[in-house]
């Protein structure tokens, strides 16, 4: 049974930290089936980008006449630098998609190709309806997605077994006494990068799907109002969360995938415990192990239950990745979102990524237990969410995001959260 999706469920955040290496310009094809083609993607650097590198080549071989100028724009910058060029018709032909409420901008303005007609029955046959209807609008599809990200807490299974854990906590209260054994070993229980807002957001992104019936979080997707009181709860529960002090210290400056001193480096150098984070951690945190090789003792397990709250048991959040054609973008732009959609692209994607592919028969490659447990739990789940400031779009979600972290620094409250991002849908 595949879990019911909350309204205008799209892609998330794809692995790794960027910098912005090239300038856009949109591309154009011509009569004789030559095409110059620019592709926007946020890894820096490793087999992230290695793998767009090699697809762009492999594709251009079977392609005479296309080119393909892979370019990085950093995560954090990628929304901003995407809109700007998208409003200044200079968009890149093939680019990263978000989806949700950023999606739905896109279609309103005309600046996204509808893809649907063109996924070939190949594509069909290898990625679910139910993948492809995320990345949908209306019943028209605007995106390729390339993986499953779904969200839960990533741990190091030594660091648990010296604090004397035996087993991954399944409520809350059993993860607040598992963070009370780590911090006797001296380790910090959970990693955060608050330094990049959304992070810190996840957590209250989660405590509402705990909090937070299924229509409640489909009404807010409507209407932008966040007038149930389930928000403001989930709100109260981050802060008796944080008033544990579970977080590594100066998360509040600690960045979340650059570095060995982010979030994601702690994980990978034992200094850290844990981390939440969407289904893309592996391969983050694999480049930033001394070895620059996968955590071997690395595990998952979903965010926890809460008692009492109206979110259905299992529910997970997350979505799949994918990426776009720009409106303007020439015919081989869809015909390459097929390419790298492929068993042999995708078997490719997965272990440059170290991320589920959406791919069915991709899927077969993947060996590690803790992806397998991520797609067992994505599988079983009766809801999913999407990122909620994916869901909301850019201007409520990045005042959403904004408002978490001043509660965790201590200059808001839960009230504040909700007004905040009350105030910020008004302003649309």
């Amino acid at each position: 049974m595949r879990p019911h999706r909350l309204i205008a469920a799209s892609a998330v955040l794809l692995a790794g930290a960027a910098a912005l290496t090239g300038c856009s310009g949109s591309g154009g094809g011509s009569s004789d089936g030559s095409a110059s083609m620019t592709l926007w993607q946020n890894s820096t650097t490793g087999p992230g980008l290695q793998f767009w590198k090699d697809a762009a080549k492999s594709f251009e071989k079977s392609h005479k006449g296309v080119k393909i100028d892979v370019q990085t724009v950093q995560n954090e910058d990628f929304d901003g630098k995407l809109q700007t060029a998208m409003n200044s018709g200079d968009a890149p032909d093939i680019f990263l998609q978000r989806g949700g409420g950023k999606l739905q901008a896109m279609v309103d303005a005309g600046q996204v190709k509808d893809i649907t007609d063109g996924i070939s029955s190949a594509t069909k046959k290898v990625i679910p309806a139910a993948s492809l209807g995320a990345e949908a609008l209306d019943g028209k599809v605007y995106a390729m997605p390339l993986a499953v990200l779904p969200s839960g807490i990533w741990y190091s299974k030594d660091l648990f077994e010296q604090a004397g854990i035996d087993a991954t906590p399944k409520t809350l209260d059993e993860l607040n006494a598992d963070v009370a054994k780590l911090k006797t070993k001296g380790v910090s229980p959970i990693a955060l990068g608050a330094k990049d807002a959304w992070p810190a957001a996840h957590w209250y992104y989660n405590f509402a799907l705990r909090e937070c019936a299924p229509s409640a979080l489909e009404a807010a997707a409507k209407s932008k109002s966040f007038s149930d009181p389930c928000w403001l709860k989930a709100g109260q529960d981050l802060q008796s969360f944080s008033d544990t002090k579970p977080f590594n210290q100066g998360f509040l400056t600690t960045a979340a995938q650059q570095g060995a001193g982010s979030s994601a480096g702690l994980v990978a150098n034992h200094k850290a415990a844990m981390e939440l984070m969407g289904a893309w951690d592996p391969g983050v945190i694999a480049s930033l192990t001394k070895d620059e090789k996968p955590l071997p003792d690395l595990g998952w397990f979903p965010f926890p239950e809460i008692s009492g709250g109206a979110g259905k048991p299992g529910s997970i959040l997350g979505g799949v990745d994918g990426y776009s054609c720009s409106q303007a973008a020439p015919p081989q732009c869809v015909d390459f979102l097929n390419y790298i959609a492929t068993t042999k692209e995708q078997t490719a994607y997965y272990k440059a990524y170290n991320s589920p592919p959406v791919n069915t028969e991709a899927q077969s490659a993947v060996s590690e237990p803790y992806l397998k447990d991520v797609v067992t739990a994505y599988n079983a789940a009766p809801f999913v969410s999407q990122w909620l400031d994916t869901v909301y779009g850019q201007n409520v979600g990045n005042a959403l995001n904004v408002s978490v972290v001043n509660l965790l620094a201590g200059k808001s409250d839960a009230a504040g959260i909700v007004k905040t991002t009350n105030d910020a849908a008004k302003k649309g």
